[in-house]
């Protein structure tokens, strides 16, 4: 199993398409923190991006793309000295799809965002960096820019089921922008996201979430990953911040926790699913990470 798709799936990962905004001349809009993870990309001109507690501003360039995973308040900008106007009455004016601010439609944006599950903070955004700028002019970012083509072109041609074709690759994009992210990650990066850049860890990584419920020792998924045990365990703690057996008693929590929310499946049968020898010994290690056992934790919903 890969990892990157196996998180992305458990975190029940969408994406919700929102209206494209057309500006021209001197003009600047000031946006509230967006739930989710926000994302904006450049079709056409160029713009200014200022992000609350951010060194700013970022240049966006015609074909640049950035996701803000935080929830901070942002602003767009044709340049300095402009009153700010907000968002909303923007957008609620919008027709056909588009909303406009400004003197003319020079720069245009199309955007939206991504929608998680309950456990995404500490599984995958905690991970990344407020604010991942991907710009046009870079090798690297040519499936990005085949995927915002490929929605631009749903957009705005509304054939049958566009806005359902248009999220699907709206998650396309998202996995790639993780990807870019991983390629050119800082050294100092940690958690399971980092250790996927490392190809060693990224072995071990695959061997747990291919069999989560079996049970591991360092020292098989160090032959796995084709180094010693003591390899193994320092640059999987270096990277990921945790051993390989922390990070599998972890990833089993989010498994059990996901199919608590699911249905009505007994709470021992997924102990034992997700390699708990009971129902005892998993409400033990369920309670630990999440603070509540795995029969309140289905009753309180964790939505």
């Amino acid at each position: 199993m890969d990892p990157l798709e196996d998180v992305l799936s458990l975190l029940d990962t969408r994406s919700h398409l929102s209206t494209s905004l057309a500006a021209g001349g001197d003009w600047c809009v000031r946006f509230s923190p967006p739930s989710g993870v926000k994302f904006n990309s450049v079709r056409r001109g160029g713009c200014l991006l200022d992000v609350e507690g951010e060194p700013g501003p970022l240049v966006l360039a015609e074909g640049d793309c950035f996701l803000l995973t935080r929830r901070r308040g942002f602003t767009l900008r044709s340049g300095f000295g402009v009153e700010p106007v907000d968002a909303g009455p923007v957008f609620a004016a919008a027709e056909n799809g588009v909303a406009r601010t400004g003197e003319g439609e020079d720069v245009l944006l199309v955007g939206g965002r991504f929608s998680f599950g309950s456990r995404a903070r500490e599984l995958l955004l905690d991970n990344l960096p407020p604010v991942i700028h991907v710009p046009a002019g870079s090798g690297q970012a040519e499936t990005v820019r085949w995927a915002l083509d490929a929605i631009d072109r749903e957009l705005r041609q509304r054939g049958m089921g566009a806005t359902l074709v248009a999220q699907h690759l709206a998650v396309v994009m998202l996995v790639h922008v993780l990807r870019l992210y991983l390629a050119g990650r800082p050294s100092t990066a940690t958690g399971w996201l980092a250790g996927l850049g490392d190809p060693t860890v990224a072995a071990a990584l695959a061997s747990i979430h291919a069999e989560p419920a079996r049970a591991w020792t360092v020292a098989e998924l160090a032959r796995r990953a084709s180094v010693s045990r003591s390899t193994l365990a320092a640059r999987f703690k270096a990277a990921v911040g945790r051993g390989p057996l922390e990070y599998l008693r972890a990833w089993r929590i989010e498994l059990a926790a996901k199919r608590l929310l699911q249905g009505g499946e007994p709470v021992a049968a997924i102990a034992h699913a997700v390699g708990y020898g009971s129902e005892s010994a998993l409400s033990t290690a369920f309670k630990r990470v999440t603070g509540v056992s795995p029969r309140d934790y289905r009753k309180q919903g964790h939505r």
